[in-house]
């Protein structure tokens, strides 16, 4: 089994910028994807970022390409997604997920508990 846990999120102002974290643990494994997801209200879940073990692959949905950016320290088992010109579109529960392939939203097993960014206009 494999543990996450998020941090960061909150309210800010439209073209502010937040940072989330997300720490694994348990039984994770060399080689591993992490990648984080969000579900705006009303709304399903949507794969928004991906990133490889080493950091030398990453996966970005088209709506957030040049304003968000995900890194991750495998070592570690930490991953961050730094979001800036934030919109209030991009309002929606921020999940951390950990699987085996960063650019394939199916391959994410592990969930972490969510975490809410508001994003005001």
């Amino acid at each position: 089994q494999v543990r996450l846990e998020e941090s960061g999120g909150g309210l800010v102002q439209a073209g502010g910028s937040v940072r989330l974290a997300c720490v694994a643990s348990g039984r994770t494994f060399r080689g591993s994807a992490m990648g984080w997801f969000r579900q705006p209200p009303g709304k399903e879940r949507m794969f928004v970022a991906g990133i490889n073990y080493s950091g030398s692959g990453s996966y970005y949905t088209d709506s957030v390409k040049g304003r968000f950016t995900i890194s991750r320290d495998g070592a570690e088992n930490t991953m961050y997604l730094q979001m800036n010109s934030l919109k209030p579109e991009d309002t929606a529960v921020y999940f951390c997920a950990y699987g085996t392939q960063y650019n394939w939203a199916k391959s994410y097993s592990y969930w972490g508990q969510g975490t809410q960014v508001t994003v005001s206009s």
